[in-house]
């Protein structure tokens, strides 16, 4: 059996990101607890290398191009990693001798495409030697193409991002996608409190401190070991869930003893804060059309003794049975997106987005909307949330919604909600570079009593 070196196994974490469309995290996981005496160091590097050269994609390829004559685009995927990966440690890393980096990239083309050896040894030996005469697009003549190979994001989108946010803080934008996020944990308040369980994580060799805007967050740095392995995870006491994720559940704010609707539930991370939040007294109901994402809701939920939540296989598209018509006190919708908010985590949607599909995500997102509108009750509140920054995937939809149905308002989020984080139109908005949080969007509806058009 041949033993693979931790650059082997991120070239091939890359290969089946690329070719499968599959994620980085879980992947790392798999690979990972399948090789249990690989060090500390070398589970640290492999990480290291496959999310920062998924990160800064964008400017290794555009080294790559100049530097090859042949055509790119049809290069072998797995020479083209093998390239990424070792032109991202000459740039981007320094523990690591030139030649120690070109030497094993070489070694590890002969074991996967033997043939490629000499262009992988030809490339980064030739980078060596001219890459201060690499020349990058100057912001000054196409800010847009600047950004997008400096700070590694799809020409399209950072143009999209222009037009949103201006030059200087689409720069911002992309630079806080770039960045290592923080590992977040939200405390299960069912099991403990966020006092004690910093405490505890404290003595086990992390450092802990309060998340900003979650009251229910702790953010874990300089760790020795994956939280996850901690007896404080594995029975249950914390989730690993970013700060503005955490806060959806503050914008459903619900009350114990409430019946409560998740209908697009997914891994269940949301529900479990819901149940938290009504101390596990009422019922929620959790739908989600995925039965991989049902099983793994469910066991989630037993680890973190919630003991609430029904599930339920659905399609969020369908409108409901008359028996659930206007039965739920609160509906949280946190719509299928594109994702662009959490790009920091999982910097892989950068090179699988495409420009239609803020507006293809849309058309699902309205759907499901509109079917989960006869499940609220007069005077509830149906909550809209998403993990992206587009106009086409939040407001837009928002505003179709309540145009459409004036028994709707929009109101303010609850007072839980930091005031930084809600925009003039009562929207909650997080954003990377501004907050230090994942990307999200969040709208509050009530449902009036009696319907009917506005008075307003």
């Amino acid at each position: 059996m041949m033993i693979k070196t931790p650059r082997h196994m991120a070239v091939e974490i890359l290969d089946r990101v690329e070719e499968e469309g599959a994620y980085a995290e879980p992947l790392l996981d798999a690979s990972l607890s399948g090789h249990p005496q690989t060090k500390l160091e070398d589970r640290r590097l492999i990480t290291e290398i496959v999310y920062g050269t998924l990160r800064m994609r964008g400017q290794l390829d555009w080294v790559i191009e100049c530097l090859y004559r042949g055509k790119f685009n049809a290069m072998d995927v797995s020479i083209s990693n093998i390239l990424r990966t070792g032109l991202y440690q000459l740039l981007f890393t320094e523990r690591i001798p030139d030649f120690a980096i070109v030497d094993e990239a070489v070694e590890i083309t002969k074991k996967i495409h033997r043939r490629g050896s000499g262009l992988v040894n030809a490339i980064l030996r030739n980078f060596i030697r001219k890459k201060d005469q690499i020349q990058y697009p100057e912001i000054e003549k196409d800010p847009a193409h600047h950004i997008s190979i400096v700070h590694s994001h799809p020409l399209w989108m950072v143009k999209k991002l222009i037009e949103m946010f201006g030059v200087e803080e689409t720069t911002a934008f992309c630079k806080a996608n770039n960045q290592i996020p923080p590992i977040t944990v939200r405390v299960n308040t069912l099991k403990t409190t966020r006092e004690r369980t910093k405490k505890e994580l404290s003595q086990h060799g992390f450092e802990v401190k309060e998340t900003a805007f979650s009251p229910d967050g702790l953010i874990v740095s300089n760790r020795t070991t994956s939280v996850r392995e901690t007896d404080a995870h594995t029975s249950g006491r914390i989730q690993v869930q970013d700060d503005a994720s955490q806060l959806i559940g503050r914008l459903v704010s619900p009350k114990p003893g409430e019946r409560v609707l998740d209908l697009c539930a997914g891994m269940g991370g949301k529900t479990a804060h819901l149940a938290a939040i009504m101390k596990n007294h009422g019922s929620i109901l959790a739908i989600d059309i995925s039965k991989k994402q049902i099983d793994a809701l469910s066991k989630n939920l037993k680890r973190l003794d919630v003991t609430i939540v029904d599930t339920h296989m659905g399609d969020a598209r369908e409108k409901p049975g008359k028996a659930f018509v206007e039965s739920f006190d609160r509906v949280l919708i946190d719509a299928p997106c594109t994702g662009l908010g959490t790009l920091r985590r999982n910097p892989e949607i950068k090179w699988r987005a495409l420009p239609a599909d803020a507006d293809k995500c849309s058309v699902l997102q309205k759907a499901i909307l509109e079917n989960a509108a006869p499940y609220l009750k007069r005077g509830g509140s149906l909550i809209y949330s998403t993990c992206t920054i587009t106009g086409e995937e939040n407001e837009e939809v928002i505003e179709d919604f309540t145009n459409r149905h004036p028994d709707f308002i929009c109101i303010r989020p609850p007072d839980t909600i930091n005031l930084s984080l809600v925009d003039d139109h009562g929207y909650f908005r997080s954003y990377p570079h501004r907050h230090g949080t994942d990307g999200f969007f969040g709208a509050v509806l009530c449902k009036r009593h009696g319907g009917g058009k506005r008075n307003d």
